[in-house]
């Protein structure tokens, strides 16, 4: 038993780490297909990216664990079937639930590191990766002069560069803009060639501009009468700086996120969600207290009630009053009324607010047992639906298992939107998913202990031939 136990866990594992590194490379790759335009262009170190990617493929594990999970436990025992080694066990007197007894402790230590991952690490994940990814997406364009066009990077300065070399750095027919409010003076800048560079700290962008003309524009002098003054001077070289401290990436203070329900972990989004409780609990409280004061108005004498001073106490002195008195009663309860109404209405969406607000707390509260119990479910439906299409490889396995997957993360999407809402119980909408598939892994265990022939195309085939044959005799008879 001991070989067999090693033979399979080593047919396991392999395909894991292998099917793991794909799903996680496909997702990062989504990743940078949704986020390209944020960062190419922006001037980013390539550490920054880097660390940005680590982020977002941790954010990724809980999906890329239970998918990769499913389809390794298919190529294991697919291939195990493919090469007639299950045959071999069964023939050795070993029963398919023996055979897995290793992979499920395998599973059992995944599924108890992926809550202590989903618990620890994923909040930490979470708050660096949004926190990182919000700051690159704030970021300005380091693309600050593009060719043809005039360019307000720069405050004061409005620059337009007509060609730029393969380099990047040399410049051609450069024309600088500059406006200094304080003096009521523009400086124009005029050179046929140039280069540009960035300072050792990062800190200034220096034009070296070559061959140009220089058009100052300033206040004249009163005493001449002269109201404006034009200055024009030529110039072989010269230099001029830009600060470019502004386009830097600025990292935001991680406080700001850490508010969010995805950075918290177990005993945070408990506090979190008792917390909104006992909002919910004194907004409904508050609202009683608003709305006594006009449920009163209509069942005390009027001297106890200060609000309106010309109302009757009871309806015998209302059909006793005069006809404009009856109408100007009327239309004091009208207005209360109104009140009452624009009163209900805020107070309504806030308390709507707090109780999502709590649905979504113990929605992720649940959800860092769900990872591990994913691991679980869906290895009871890969391994025996392995040993059933005993098929190895890439080929049907993956099929296979994106269905399943699919199956599984639509289920969950629609309970998570519903419990979000408000329809629907967290406990229930974060479990619903599990519910449904796990019946569906024994069902499929069951079928592979007893070597059924599920997925053979002639049993189906043969039935329904039997079936079209007897409904032929039936009208024939």
């Amino acid at each position: 038993m001991k070989k067999i136990h090693l033979l399979i866990l080593k047919s396991f594992i392999r395909p894991f780490l292998v099917t793991f590194v794909i799903v996680m490379f496909v997702l990062l790759m989504l990743f940078l297909f949704k986020y390209i335009d944020d960062l190419i262009g922006k001037g980013f170190e390539w550490y920054v990216i880097v660390e940005l990617m680590m982020y977002a493929s941790a954010t990724n594990v809980q999906m890329a664990l239970p998918l990769s999970v499913l389809l390794s436990s298919i190529m294991t025992y697919g291939s195990l079937g493919e090469n007639y080694e299950l045959v071999a066990i069964k023939a050795a007197g070993i029963s398919l639930k023996r055979a897995m007894y290793p992979m499920l402790v395998i599973i059992m230590i995944l599924s108890v590191s992926a809550f202590i991952f989903s618990d620890y690490m994923l909040p930490i994940a979470n708050l660096k990766y949004y926190n990182l990814l919000y700051d690159a997406r704030q970021q300005k364009s380091a693309n600050f002069l593009p060719e043809g066009v005039f360019s307000s990077s720069f405050t004061g300065y409005s620059i337009r560069v007509k060609k730029k070399d393969a380099d990047g750095q040399t410049l051609h027919d450069v024309m600088i803009y500059s406006k200094n409010p304080t003096e009521n003076n523009t400086d124009v800048t005029i050179a046929k060639e140039g280069k540009m560079y960035r300072t050792p700290n990062g800190q200034f962008l220096v034009f070296k501009l070559k061959d140009g003309i220089r058009y100052s524009e300033s206040p004249g002098e009163v005493a001449y009468n002269v109201r404006e003054r034009l200055t024009r001077y030529r110039f072989k070289t010269t230099e001029q700086k830009f600060d470019i401290s502004g386009l830097k990436l600025h990292h935001t203070d991680e406080s700001e996120f850490r508010g969010a329900l995805q950075m918290m972990n177990l005993r945070q989004l408990k506090d979190n969600a008792a917390l909104t409780h006992r909002q919910i609990d004194s907004a409904i409280n508050v609202n009683y207290t608003l709305l006594t004061a006009y449920f009163k108005y209509y069942s005390i004498p009027v001297k106890r009630n200060p609000r309106i001073k010309t109302l009757p106490s009871d309806g015998n002195e209302f059909s006793k009053a005069e006809v404009h008195q009856q109408m100007s009663y009327l239309a004091n309860a009208a207005s209360e009324a109104r009140s009452i109404q624009d009163l209900l209405r805020n107070r309504a969406q806030h308390l709507k607010d707090l109780q999502q607000n709590e649905q979504k707390a113990r929605l992720e509260y649940q959800k860092k047992f769900t990872l591990s119990a994913a691991c679980i479910a869906l290895f009871l439906i890969g391994a025996p639906l392995g040993a059933i299409i005993r098929k190895g490889g890439l080929g049907l396995p993956v099929v296979v298992s994106v269905i399943f997957f699919l199956f599984y993360y639509i289920i969950s999407t629609i309970g998570e939107k519903y419990v979000k809402d408000g329809d629907l119980s967290p406990l229930i909408g974060s479990w619903i998913a599990i519910v449904i598939i796990t019946p569906i892994g024994l069902f499929l265990s069951y079928k592979a202990a007893t070597d059924s022939a599920i997925f053979d195309m002639e049993l189906y085939k043969r039935f329904f031939n039997k079936l079209f044959k007897r409904r032929k005799v039936g009208k024939v008879d």
